[in-house]
């Protein structure tokens, strides 16, 4: 269990990576500063899956765009769109090139630092109440 106190207590943060190791760390970043961690999950299904649990009600998500296999995280960033869940990308890939609205979003560049994301994700969910369990 976390001790951390911060922006980030409490708050349901869903992580769409592939890369099982870069997922692991975000993980552990982000519990660290105090996150539920939904997930990490490595494909749109499986993101789909979590974000439509009725019980997980997400405050934020960090997406890598490409998930291998030709899959990328933009349907994910749609179906979270409709739902007015705040997103990041987090990717190695330095286009966005799809819906101008993804150009749109903030976008870390790997490899990322424990610092850059927890402040980034800090900042996507300030503003907004953290959901109670």
């Amino acid at each position: 269990m976390s001790t951390a106190a911060g922006p980030l207590v409490g708050r349901r943060i869903l992580i769409v990576e592939d890369e099982y190791l870069i997922a692991e760390a975000m993980e552990e970043w982000l519990s660290g500063a105090g996150a539920k961690v939904v997930g990490p999950v490595p494909s749109v299904e499986q993101a789909f899956e979590l974000i439509e649990e009725p019980e997980k009600v997400l405050d934020g998500a960090v997406l890598d765009v490409n998930l291998g296999r030709g899959e990328t995280a933009y349907p994910v960033a749609d179906r979270l769109n409709e739902r007015g869940v705040p997103y990041l990308f987090a990717t190695g890939d330095v286009r966005i090139i799809d819906d101008p609205g993804h150009r749109k979003r903030l976008r870390l560049e790997k490899p990322l630092s424990r610092q850059q994301l927890v402040r980034e994700v800090e900042r996507l969910v300030s503003g907004s109440p953290a959901h109670p369990d």
